[in-house]
């Protein structure tokens, strides 16, 4: 059964929390940062980017030490504030086309070990362990692991009721989303909700795979480490699943032509030209080369075999990514890049148009009912198969180790 726990967790003065909570670091592009550093000292971008003088220089483990001192700084300044007793939170984002609600909770690393959280998406080594020195030396988190869990008619009902009362923080962002956080303090409130959870057998990773596995990793380097990750738990059906498209910087010393030829072996092609073109269905794929769209249909469905051989991210691999592009390691090579979904297929095209990658390639987003099957049956997606909202405010609930 699947367990949760409360934490004392570190947050912004009520005063200061749309000024303190940022978007993931990867989010901003360099200008964006250097503003927001310059202008807005209370940004959680501090705490993520110390300033130190020749970073290039700076080992990964000083980094995250001097990370560590500037959270440090935020809590002796009043920034940041810890709760005087273990809490969960109920966390609701509202977008122009989306609304999130979940619950804030620990959620154990034995569980994750024992596959009662169970995981889909295979992991990046290096990554992985960037994140253990992260923890390590950092010795916190501040973006929980993303779990669905079968919706529950009894948390959903206990969740509506529940946002009638007062919120703790109910903020909008620049990027016009607006984040209502209640903070759920009553012990049987908690007792309830963990008993709920308790009936659970099992919650499906959906966002979070390198900061399950490396809060894994750190444990058994280190078994003082606390037993727990922050997690954001919602119903699978209150997700937002997107693909992740794939650039490559090359074309496996194929000519244009030579590529299209063996492509054409697999798959029947249809030149789109300059229409801006993306798969609407299993087993099509989008593709832009050289100024051109295509749209690529596979000639041959795979109605058979398990259910990873029929994920489009696996057919990309075994038909065009590893025979003709060459890529076998798709955790670690330098030749591929991804991008998520939720971004236009125009910054394909501008990667593409820029020379820095030869091809781009559009998939179809994959299905909750096929992530959970690759879960239940012990199986592993290609790295970067899913991009999948809602995403966490940094610096707005943090879990100290």
């Amino acid at each position: 059964m699947a367990k949760i726990i409360p934490f004392k967790g570190l947050r912004p003065t009520q005063d200061k929390v749309s000024l303190v909570s940022c978007r993931s670091y990867e989010d901003y592009n360099a200008v964006e940062i250097a503003y927001l550093l310059d202008y807005n000292p209370f940004s959680f971008l501090h705490v993520l980017n110390p300033a130190y003088v020749n970073p290039q220089k700076v080992t990964s483990d000083k980094r995250f030490k001097m990370v560590a001192a500037k959270l440090n700084d935020f809590k002796k300044e009043g920034i940041l504030i810890t709760e005087d007793k273990p809490v969960l939170y109920l966390y609701q984002i509202k977008t122009k086309f989306w609304q999130f609600t979940g619950i804030v909770a620990g959620t154990t690393i034995d569980d994750y070990k024992n596959n009662v959280i169970k995981k889909h998406e295979d992991t990046l080594d290096y990554r992985v362990r960037m994140f253990k020195e992260y923890l390590q030396y950092g010795r916190f988190n501040t973006e929980p692991v993303l779990m669905m869990y079968p919706d529950q008619e009894q948390i959903s009902k206990w969740v509506e009721s529940y946002k009638e009362q007062e919120a703790l923080y109910d903020f909008s962002t620049v990027t016009k989303e607006r984040h209502t956080i209640w903070k759920i303090d009553q012990p049987e409130d908690i007792d309830w909700l963990s008993e709920q959870f308790d009936q659970i057998n099992e919650f499906y990773i959906a966002d979070g795979h390198h900061r399950c596995a490396s809060a894994e990793l750190l444990q058994q380097e280190n078994l003082e480490y606390h037993n727990s990750v922050m997690s954001f738990l919602i119903g699978e059906n209150n997700i937002k699943i997107y693909e992740y498209n794939r650039i490559i910087h090359d074309l496996n010393n194929h000519t244009k032509d030579e590529f299209l030829n063996l492509l054409a072996e697999k798959f029947l092609i249809e030149n789109k030209e300059q229409q801006l073109w993306k798969p609407t269905k299993k087993m099509e794929f989008g593709m832009y080369l050289d100024g051109d769209f295509y749209a690529l249909r596979l000639k041959e469905t795979k109605s058979n075999g398990d259910i990873l051989q029929q994920l489009d991210a696996q057919i990309l691999y075994d038909e065009v990514l590893n025979p003709i592009l060459g890529l076998d390691d798709l955790r670690n090579d330098a030749r591929i890049d991804y991008v998520p979904g939720n971004e236009s297929i125009v910054a394909i095209k501008e990667l593409v148009d820029d020379g820095e990658y030869e091809v781009g390639f559009m998939l179809y987003p994959t299905n909750i009912e096929e992530i959970k099957r690759i879960a239940d049956n012990d199986l592993i997606m290609p790295p970067k198969s899913t991009y999948i909202e809602p995403k966490f405010m940094n610096g707005l609930l943090i879990y100290e180790i």
